[in-house]
């Protein structure tokens, strides 16, 4: 089943790098899924896949975490229902 994801993220939040390291992630183990991204509101990190939407920074304050992203894909991959991820790390602070 093609998969399409697509992270809308806030770039003068400074969330790019938090992007492409997830992509990086994406397409390592899912070669064959697109991921994308577009411009986002402030504090956003909302990701969709195949345009439902699966993790929300700004309802749940972090980024998600690698594995229930990527179990995620994979439900979608196999046809499964992709639920809603409600797990969240804390943002890092750099002082």
């Amino acid at each position: 089943m093609s998969v399409t994801i697509v992270v809308q993220y806030c770039e003068p939040c400074g969330f790019k790098p938090h992007y492409e390291e997830l992509a990086a992630a994406v397409r390592d183990e899912f070669p064959e899924v697109i991921i994308d991204s577009c411009p986002g509101g402030t504090g956003a990190f909302e990701i969709e896949i195949n345009g439902k939407l699966v993790f929300s920074k700004l309802e749940l304050g972090g980024f998600p975490y690698e594995k229930d992203l990527m179990e995620a894909i994979r439900k979608a991959i196999n046809g499964e229902p992709v639920e809603k991820i409600t797990n969240s790390r804390a943002p890092c602070v750099i002082l």
